[in-house]
C-alpha cells in the first residue's frame, strides 16, 4: 500500500495545489491509497478531503500541521524552540479545534503585517521603496488559508526583488522572521486527543527543518530528548520523511517501537516539486489507524 500522511493544499495552507489537483495525482497517477491533508494551523480544506479521498478510493485521516513551543532545560540554553506536531484522525467538528485554528490563523496576520514592517525596515537600507498596505493585501490576496513566510516570499518574487525563494528567505525572510503565536506541546496535545485525535512529533531529524536538530545534531541525543520531555504528550513520531535518511528513519522507528508511539511518515509536499507517495512507507502506518 503506498502512504502518504503529510501533504499541504493551496486551500488550507501553503501548498501549490488544489485539493482537486492533489487528489487526482495522488489517486490515478501515483495509486497513493492512504493520505492525509495536513495544512498549517488549518482544517478549513478537511471536508472538502474526506468527499474527494472517497471519489478517487484512497482512505483518508483528517490531519493538521501544528506550530509548537517544547523547552528542555539541558538544551538549547533552556530557551523554547520551535517544533511541528502532526494531528491525525479527530473530529474536524471539534468546537475547542476550531476556535483555536481561528486564533492561530488571525495571529499569523498579525505577524505577516510584522515581518512586511521588518522587511521595510531592509528596504530602507538598499534604498528600495517601501511595502504598503496594499503591498499586504496583495500577499493576502493569494492565500487560501493560513498566510505564511512562503506566500511573501512568493511575493516577493513576483516583485521582481528577488529570483527564488530560497534568495527571498536568505536575504529577508530568516532575519525579519517574527514568533508564531505561542502553542506548547501540552496544549496541542490536549486539543487533538480532546478532539478524539492523536498527536504525532513531526520530522523530529530534519536537518533542514523546523526539528530536535536545532537543539542537538545528534539522533542519539534527539531521543534522549524525547524520553525526557515528550512521551506524555505525544501519541507518535513521524519516522519516514522526504528529508530522514534511512538510519535516521530506522532509528526513530525502533525508538518509538521501544516505547509504545505510533509510527507514521508522508512527503511533506508541497507541490514544489511534486513528491507525493515517494517516501516508502511500510504497511504497518496505515494498521495502526482504524479506517
Amino acid at each position: 500500500m503506498k502512504i502518504d500522511l503529510h501533504i499541504h493544499s493551496r486551500e488550507g495552507s501553503d501548498g501549490h495545489w488544489g485539493l482537486e489537483e492533489i487528489f487526482a495525482e495522488a489517486g490515478e497517477q501515483r495509486q497513493i491509497r492512504l493520505l492525509s491533508i495536513t495544512d498549517h494551523d488549518s482544517i478549513k480544506a478537511q471536508a472538502q478531503a474526506v468527499v474527494l479521498a472517497r471519489s478517487h478510493g484512497i482512505a483518508y485521516l483528517s490531519g493538521v500541521e501544528l506550530n509548537v513551543t517544547f523547552v528542555h532545560p539541558d538544551y538549547g540554553k533552556g530557551k523554547p524552540v520551535s517544533l511541528d506536531c502532526l494531528g491525525y484522525q479527530f473530529d474536524i467538528a471539534n468546537a475547542a479545534l476550531i476556535a483555536k485554528l481561528a486564533a492561530l490563523r488571525d495571529y499569523r496576520r498579525h505577524r505577516a503585517e510584522q515581518i512586511v514592517e521588518n522587511i521595510n525596515a531592509e528596504f530602507v537600507k538598499e534604498g528600495l521603496p517601501a511595502f504598503t498596505a496594499a503591498d499586504l493585501d496583495a500577499i493576502q490576496a493569494d492565500v487560501e488559508g493560513a498566510i505564511g513566510r512562503p506566500h511573501i516570499a512568493a511575493y516577493l518574487i513576483r516583485k521582481g526583488l528577488v529570483k527564488t525563494r530560497q534568495e527571498a528567505f536568505d536575504r529577508y525572510l530568516v532575519q525579519c522572521d517574527v514568533p508564531k503565536m505561542p502553542l506548547d506541546l501540552a496544549e496541542a496535545a490536549q486539543l487533538i486527543r480532546g478532539a478524539g485525535g492523536k498527536l504525532i512529533l513531526a520530522h523530529p531529524g530534519d536537518p533542514n527543518g523546523t526539528s530536535l536538530v536545532t537543539l542537538a545534531p545528534a539522533v542519539p541525543e534527539q531521543l534522549q530528548i524525547i524520553g525526557d520531555g515528550m512521551l506524555e504528550f505525544i501519541d507518535g513520531i513521524e519516522c519516514w520523511h522526504s528529508r530522514h535518511d534511512s538510519d535516521t528513519a530506522t532509528a526513530y522507528r525502533a525508538f518509538a517501537r521501544a516505547m509504545g508511539l505510533m509510527v507514521t511518515g508522508g512527503s511533506d509536499c508541497h507541490q514544489h516539486p511534486v513528491m507525493m507517495g515517494e517516501v516508502a512507507i511500510p504497511d504497518e502506518v496505515a494498521e495502526q489507524f482504524i479506517l
